[in-house]
């Protein structure tokens, strides 16, 4: 699946570099109609990162957020800053189709276990974000990436598989938005390791074959964001790329 993305601040388009706040590129784009021309494309899933609530929760755009979801009839997977279950059940309440829980699911993962049950896999895409340790195992990052948590992948998605856990959204932050192409490796090892997830592959998209390595290796979806702002390729293009393998 392709999974067109924007990351907003303050109802604006832009993009990091490798999650740093002080390498914002702003993009003249109204977010409503990127994401309509996204969904009219034939996006299946929409992904949104709000920045203003990954930076603080008390801050999140959830007006914004309400009135793009109002607005649209594509399914919005929404993250940024989820880390209370009040968090959580204020964007299911906005129509969210899928939260996603990054640096929660890592501290505290047998917290995010309990949502998973309770409010079901389907709702919920735990987000690890991983750089390769000098053996090129993953390890797990939080707070923006400023931290590594010490923990192995595996050792973090253990009781999240137990409760049930169906989606991860993986992104590879030495890759984000470099367009420097994607780990291709990195998503083949964690496809064969754990084939009962969906795995979702962020960071370092630029080209179409891009798309067409991931595929080749099963992944469950692409989330694309700068390489269609910067213009490297259009959604139909990307579309059409995933359908013709």
């Amino acid at each position: 699946m392709i999974i067109p993305a924007i990351d907003l601040i303050d109802g604006k388009v832009v993009r990091l570099e490798k999650g740093d706040f002080n390498a914002v590129t702003e993009f003249a784009y109204d977010p409503l109609a990127q994401l309509t021309a996204y969904q009219n494309a034939g996006s299946a899933l929409l992904h949104l990162v709000d920045l203003d609530g990954a930076k603080d929760p008390a801050n999140r755009q959830l007006a914004t957020i309400e009135a793009l979801v109002k607005n649209l009839n594509a399914p919005i997977q929404v993250g940024g800053g989820v880390r209370s279950e009040a968090d959580l059940t204020s964007l299911l309440a906005i129509g969210v189709a899928r939260v996603v829980i990054g640096s929660l699911s890592v501290s505290q993962p047998q917290r995010v276990a309990g949502w998973l049950r309770q409010y079901g896999a389907d709702r919920i895409t735990v987000a690890l974000d991983v750089r390769l340790d000098e053996r090129g195992e993953p390890e797990v990052l939080t707070h923006g990436w400023q931290k590594g948590s010490g923990k192995a992948l595996s050792e973090v998605i253990a009781p999240l598989l137990e409760a049930g856990l169906t989606d991860v959204l993986c992104t590879d932050v030495d890759r984000d938005g470099m367009l420097t192409g994607p780990n291709v490796a990195l998503y083949r090892n964690l496809v064969t390791t754990y084939p009962t997830v969906r795995w979702q592959a962020s960071g370092g998209i630029a080209e179409l074959a891009d798309l067409s390595a991931l595929k080749a290796i099963n992944i469950g979806g692409i989330i694309i964001g700068k390489a269609l702002l910067a213009g490297r390729f259009t959604i139909e293009e990307a579309l059409a790329c995933w359908q013709n393998g």
